[in-house]
């Protein structure tokens, strides 16, 4: 079964400030940072490195060290070195980009809380998870003062909070992180949105986890018809669904309901 799906937020001020550059220097920023972010999608890493150290030396040039516009930059930046598995360097960037953000905006600003969450994820794909947990920790509070407790940003700190217990084996804490993180979701976002598949496939990895099958499965089911109605029956999304239903009944020994959802198109993705 596929690890629960660890949901990074962005923060909301790069849409913002990229959205209508006023002036050359910013402008200049701006065009760098967009042409980051499409090769970023397009899984162009070296260009998209390339296009962001660009985007960061012109934040630091015209709006100084201590601007957001600098720190999503960095997270940006900080992403893309993941990426090429340069976690040291990308950690580097994440401490500088949640210091800036704490100075210029405040402890408790949700932009704070996203820089909190992937320098808890650099840490975590570093096997640090015990540096990990208060920063998810912090988070998660943040973002309840900010949003409430029933919005999508508080269902993903969860998500997230959840998913490092479940990876240390602290299953009993894990399980209602998980559970109120979909509840939010489905009542927020409904029933069939992209965000409450992952959370029921959370749920059910969780579930497999500790050998409750029968649990486990009607949860995948579910996350597999939200995913083929919303994205076609060959997406990559649905071949993940299929491949951890397929392992699912392959630990009941269920093998011929296995090989047959591995012989549907998606699920050689």
């Amino acid at each position: 079964m596929r690890q629960a799906i660890f949901k990074v937020m962005l923060a909301a001020s790069c849409l913002l400030a990229v959205a209508s550059p006023g002036w050359a220097g910013e402008a200049e920023w701006a065009s760098h940072y967009a042409d980051g972010v499409e090769a970023l999608k397009r899984t162009d890493i070296p260009r998209a490195l390339q296009k962001l150290e660009m985007a960061t030396r012109e934040a630091e040039a015209s709006f100084g060290q201590k601007d957001p516009r600098l720190a999503v930059t960095l997270m940006l930046q900080a992403r893309a070195l993941e990426m090429l598995g340069r976690h040291r360097e990308a950690e580097r960037l994440l401490v500088r980009a949640v210091a800036i953000l704490e100075a210029a905006q405040g402890l408790d600003h949700p932009d704070v809380s996203a820089g909190l969450a992937k320098l808890a994820h650099s840490y975590l794909s570093q096997g640090r998870a015990a540096e990990a947990e208060p920063l998810l920790k912090r988070a998660l509070a943040i973002d309840e003062r900010s949003f409430g407790f029933e919005h999508p940003r508080v269902a993903s700190s969860l998500n997230n909070l959840a998913g490092l217990f479940r990876d240390q084996g602290r299953y009993s804490e894990a399980e209602p992180l998980f559970k109120r993180s979909l509840a939010i979701w489905e009542k927020v976002l409904g029933p069939e949105h992209l965000d409450v598949a992952t959370g029921l496939n959370n749920l059910a990895a969780l579930y497999f986890s500790q050998d409750r099958y029968n649990e486990a499965e009607p949860l995948l089911k579910r996350s597999l018809a939200i995913r083929e109605k919303a994205l076609g029956p060959e997406h990559p999304q649905v071949a993940k669904s299929l491949n951890n239903l397929a392992e699912l009944y392959r630990a009941q020994g269920r093998n011929d309901e296995a090989e047959a959802l591995r012989r549907k198109p998606a699920a050689g993705r």
